[in-house]
Protein backbone atom coordinates (compact mmCIF):
# COMPACT_ATOMS: atom_id res chain seq x y z
CA UNK A 1 0.00 0.00 0.00
CA UNK A 2 1.48 3.22 -0.69
CA UNK A 3 1.54 5.81 1.95
CA UNK A 4 1.01 8.95 -0.74
CA UNK A 5 -3.08 7.58 -1.58
CA UNK A 6 -3.29 7.27 2.28
CA UNK A 7 -4.42 10.21 4.30
CA UNK A 8 -2.41 11.50 7.02
CA UNK A 9 -4.86 12.42 10.41
CA UNK A 10 -3.93 13.98 13.42
CA UNK A 11 -5.68 15.29 16.23
CA UNK A 12 -6.15 17.82 19.62
CA UNK A 13 -8.30 17.46 22.09
CA UNK A 14 -8.97 20.24 24.99
CA UNK A 15 -10.42 18.55 28.10
CA UNK A 16 -12.04 20.17 30.78
CA UNK A 17 -12.48 23.59 29.35
CA UNK A 18 -14.83 26.59 30.93
CA UNK A 19 -17.10 26.85 27.96
CA UNK A 20 -20.71 26.10 27.36
CA UNK A 21 -20.90 23.39 24.67
CA UNK A 22 -23.50 25.08 22.97
CA UNK A 23 -21.34 27.74 22.10
CA UNK A 24 -18.93 26.43 21.62
CA UNK A 25 -20.11 23.95 18.91
CA UNK A 26 -21.76 26.80 17.34
CA UNK A 27 -18.26 28.15 16.14
CA UNK A 28 -17.13 25.04 15.52
CA UNK A 29 -19.39 24.32 12.59
CA UNK A 30 -18.35 27.22 11.07
CA UNK A 31 -14.90 25.80 10.38
CA UNK A 32 -15.71 22.18 9.83
CA UNK A 33 -14.90 20.75 6.51
CA UNK A 34 -12.77 24.12 5.76
CA UNK A 35 -8.92 24.64 5.06
CA UNK A 36 -6.56 24.92 8.23
CA UNK A 37 -5.17 28.38 6.71
CA UNK A 38 -8.51 29.01 6.12
CA UNK A 39 -9.80 28.55 9.70
CA UNK A 40 -7.62 30.12 11.54
CA UNK A 41 -8.45 32.79 9.83
CA UNK A 42 -12.42 32.84 10.31
CA UNK A 43 -11.49 32.49 14.08
CA UNK A 44 -9.13 35.20 14.41
CA UNK A 45 -11.54 37.51 13.47
CA UNK A 46 -15.04 35.95 15.04
CA UNK A 47 -15.71 38.48 18.15
CA UNK A 48 -16.76 35.25 20.64
CA UNK A 49 -14.97 34.28 23.70
CA UNK A 50 -14.21 30.55 22.93
CA UNK A 51 -12.77 31.37 19.56
CA UNK A 52 -9.36 32.01 21.31
CA UNK A 53 -9.58 28.32 22.85
CA UNK A 54 -10.88 26.76 19.33
CA UNK A 55 -7.65 28.42 17.69
CA UNK A 56 -5.06 27.01 19.97
CA UNK A 57 -6.75 23.38 19.92
CA UNK A 58 -6.72 23.75 15.69
CA UNK A 59 -2.99 24.76 16.16
CA UNK A 60 -1.95 21.74 18.26
CA UNK A 61 -3.41 19.24 15.86
CA UNK A 62 -1.91 21.13 12.96
CA UNK A 63 1.60 21.11 14.94
CA UNK A 64 0.44 17.68 15.72
CA UNK A 65 0.31 16.41 12.13
CA UNK A 66 3.09 18.65 10.75
CA UNK A 67 5.75 17.69 13.17
CA UNK A 68 4.74 13.65 13.46
CA UNK A 69 4.28 13.04 9.41
CA UNK A 70 6.25 15.49 8.08
CA UNK A 71 3.32 17.21 5.84
CA UNK A 72 2.49 20.66 4.87
CA UNK A 73 0.00 23.13 6.93
CA UNK A 74 -1.22 24.22 3.44
CA UNK A 75 -2.63 20.76 2.76
CA UNK A 76 -4.72 19.98 5.62
CA UNK A 77 -8.54 20.43 6.26
CA UNK A 78 -10.28 19.97 9.23
CA UNK A 79 -12.08 16.62 8.87
CA UNK A 80 -13.75 15.87 12.02
CA UNK A 81 -15.05 18.83 15.40
CA UNK A 82 -17.43 17.71 18.18
CA UNK A 83 -17.68 19.22 21.56
CA UNK A 84 -18.70 17.04 24.53
CA UNK A 85 -19.94 17.77 27.19
CA UNK A 86 -17.99 17.83 30.63
CA UNK A 87 -18.87 17.86 34.68
CA UNK A 88 -21.03 21.09 35.67
CA UNK A 89 -19.38 23.10 38.31
CA UNK A 90 -22.53 23.44 40.86
CA UNK A 91 -23.12 26.46 42.69
CA UNK A 92 -25.46 28.77 45.01
CA UNK A 93 -26.37 32.00 44.73
CA UNK A 94 -27.76 33.03 48.39
CA UNK A 95 -31.81 34.72 47.33
CA UNK A 96 -34.27 37.03 49.98
CA UNK A 97 -35.45 34.70 52.85
CA UNK A 98 -33.00 31.62 53.58
CA UNK A 99 -33.27 30.56 49.48
CA UNK A 100 -30.60 29.43 47.88
CA UNK A 101 -30.89 29.29 44.04
CA UNK A 102 -28.06 26.45 42.00
CA UNK A 103 -26.30 27.81 39.51
CA UNK A 104 -24.47 25.31 37.04
CA UNK A 105 -21.58 26.48 35.36
CA UNK A 106 -20.85 24.05 32.40
CA UNK A 107 -17.60 22.88 30.71
CA UNK A 108 -16.72 20.95 27.65
CA UNK A 109 -14.36 18.85 26.02
CA UNK A 110 -13.07 19.69 22.56
CA UNK A 111 -11.46 17.42 19.64
CA UNK A 112 -10.52 18.72 16.28
CA UNK A 113 -9.38 16.15 13.71
CA UNK A 114 -7.13 17.44 10.62
CA UNK A 115 -6.49 15.27 8.15
CA UNK A 116 -4.66 15.69 4.39
CA UNK A 117 -6.46 16.70 0.98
Amino acid sequence: MNIKNQKIKGKSTGKYLRLSPDKVRRILNQIRGKKCNEALLILEFMPYKPCKTIKKILQSAIHNTTKNYKHDKSKLIISETFANSGPQLKRFQPRAQGRAFSIHKPTCHITIKVQTL
